[in-house]
């Protein structure tokens, strides 16, 4: 690095060492975010287009006991495959390497997709569509906030995920209540929360980049990142659709 007080001619100045050094973090660190959106977002299309695939086949079928209307074995194991998979991702990232974590992300996009393929036998095409569109537009605006702001988020996040475990007991009891208005104060309250959580992941996965440049973890954060912002969205997603999604019924 040049010294500022050096007098030998041909070196760069301090200020332009700092400006070069700047200008290489902010390339740095617009690469890192890109690379977490592109998984985020691949993620999604492969969702959308296996639960497209699995809906419109019929295939859908093998996922429901058709007489009792809940699931069959094969459904069972869809439906708590994704479960499963995040468990390991989150408590094994350390200890596995990028492609196997890759290849569980995809893994749970796919099964994902499999067990929402029932959301085009349940809603309209068109509500589909205006659900995915509306929150495609919030989850934009709100992670582009999550990015700019210069406000620390962690207490929002923090009081995020307190809401989200209340959220998740008051499905449980309404499971048991089928209540319709409960229902919708559940769904409302849900849009609210993975609201916040997209933004609060937005920033942290921003702060990480401090810590994981050119390190081994890199591509794994990525993935992990990517994993995050991809449950906030399909989340966020599911609670709209209930909330403004008009029923084939």
């Amino acid at each position: 690095m040049a010294n500022w007080s050096d007098p030998r001619p041909g070196l760069a100045p301090f200020g332009a060492a700092t400006d070069a050094r700047g200008a290489a973090y902010d390339a740095g660190l617009r690469s890192f975010m890109l690379s977490v959106y592109n998984y985020m977002a691949s993620a999604v299309l492969l969702t959308g287009i296996v639960s497209l695939g699995v809906a419109y086949s019929g295939a859908w079928r093998a996922l429901v006991n058709l007489q009792t209307g809940g699931l069959s074995p094969l459904g069972w194991i869809v439906a708590l495959g994704p479960l499963g998979i995040v468990f390991a991702m989150s408590f094994g990232q350390q200890r596995m390497s990028t492609s196997t974590l890759q290849t569980l992300f995809w893994t749970y996009a796919a099964l994902l997709g499999a067990s929402l393929s029932t959301i085009f036998i349940a809603y309209t095409a068109s509500s589909i569509a205006g659900a995915f569109f509306a929150t495609a537009a919030g989850f934009a605006g709100l992670s582009l906030w999550g990015y700019t702001t210069k406000r620390d988020l962690s207490a929002v996040g923090t009081f995020m995920i307190v809401g989200l475990v209340g959220l998740i007991v008051a499905m449980v009891v309404n499971m048991f209540l089928q209540s319709g208005p409960l229902g919708v104060v559940i769904s409302a309250v849900g849009v609210l929360i993975f609201a916040g959580l997209t933004a609060w992941h937005t920033q942290r996965t921003k702060a990480l980049y401090n810590y994981v440049a050119g390190t081994a973890d890199e591509g794994r954060v990525k993935i992990m990142a990517a994993l995050q912002l991809y449950l906030d969205f399909i989340n966020m997603f599911l609670f709209i659709l209930r909330l403004f999604g008009s029923s084939r019924n």
